[in-house]
């Protein structure tokens, strides 16, 4: 039985309630790159996001902090390219495709943390997990039938992102025994806003000529997503295996999905909604075969 009280269960509702508020990015995100190209709505996600972080940071008492151990500085600096390079590609592959479609696909950043944590970490992986990982796959190439040409840029770009946000996760696991989650955030954050800033700059792509409404969700979402949801999904990682966490994220799809009907009024259909369903299902299957290590 899992109590509350317990490391376990700490690390359950934690895991649970930073879910909870990253599902809003496909809402607030998807609504904001309307009025927002990808490149200047990253910069101004992270800089919202890493000014939040800071103002937390300040408040909880812990700035001394900030200076972080010399030996976690590599560390907190691939994290921030990390983090920067994934909201590009994130941000960018949505603006191609349906939040709940995109959701679906993001189920396998999930899988790549966990095949991580077993290659780098040492967390068990058993040969049965293969399967559902592969089921997974197959969902995903269901979702491109005979729509390549229209999803294939999306998908891409969506994966490439869950490849960032895998190698994101695993940095924070190895450091947030030495780094208290509030100052990994804040420098998750505000490295990757010197990032977009400076990947904007470069390309010239950023544009402030941006609607009062599309601003404002922006901010929002930058409250919720990058800075609310991983102070509590990074203090799961205190109480949790970095694989028992990222399980938790299997079934935000169905977060996403109502919560995109809501807002856009529209379901992902045909080959979407079914390749979404098998990923789904695959996930599902994971959380199954994983069920002794998360609740007991």
């Amino acid at each position: 039985m899992l109590s509350i009280k317990s490391d376990k269960g700490k690390g359950f509702l934690y895991a649970l309630g930073g879910t909870l508020l990253v599902s809003t990015n496909y809402i607030t995100a998807k609504y904001a790159l309307r009025g927002i190209n990808p490149e200047t709505f990253s910069f101004i996600w992270t800089l919202a996001a890493s000014t939040y972080a800071f103002v937390i940071v300040l408040l909880t008492g812990r700035s001394k902090e900030l200076r972080i151990p010399r030996n976690s500085v590599v560390s907190i600096a691939i994290l921030g390219l990390a983090t920067g390079s994934g909201m590009i590609l994130a941000w960018s592959g949505l603006a191609l495709l349906d939040p709940s479609f995109a959701s679906f696909l993001w189920r396998f950043s999930p899988v790549l943390i966990i095949v991580m944590s077993f290659f780098i970490l040492g967390e068990r992986l058993r040969t049965i997990e293969v399967a559902p990982i592969l089921i997974m796959v197959l969902g995903g190439a269901i979702t491109t039938v005979g729509r390549w040409h229209i999803v294939g840029a999306g998908v891409v770009l969506t994966l490439m992102g869950c490849v960032a946000v895998a190698v994101q996760m695993l940095v924070v696991k190895m450091n947030v025994r030495r780094i208290h989650p509030n100052v990994m955030v804040f420098f998750r954050v505000s490295l990757a806003a010197m990032i977009t800033g400076l990947w904007g700059t470069i390309n010239g792509k950023l544009d402030f000529d941006i609607g009062t409404t599309y601003l404002l969700l922006a901010l929002l979402g930058a409250f919720l997503g990058p800075c609310a949801s991983f102070l509590l999904t990074f203090r799961s990682y205190r109480y949790w295996d970095l694989s028992r966490s990222s399980i938790v994220l299997t079934g935000q799809p169905l977060l996403v999905i109502p919560m995109a009907y809501i807002a856009f009024g529209r379901l992902p259909n045909g080959f979407e909604m079914l390749g979404g369903l098998v990923i789904l299902g695959g996930a599902f299957w994971l959380v199954w075969l994983h069920r002794p290590r998360v609740w007991q």
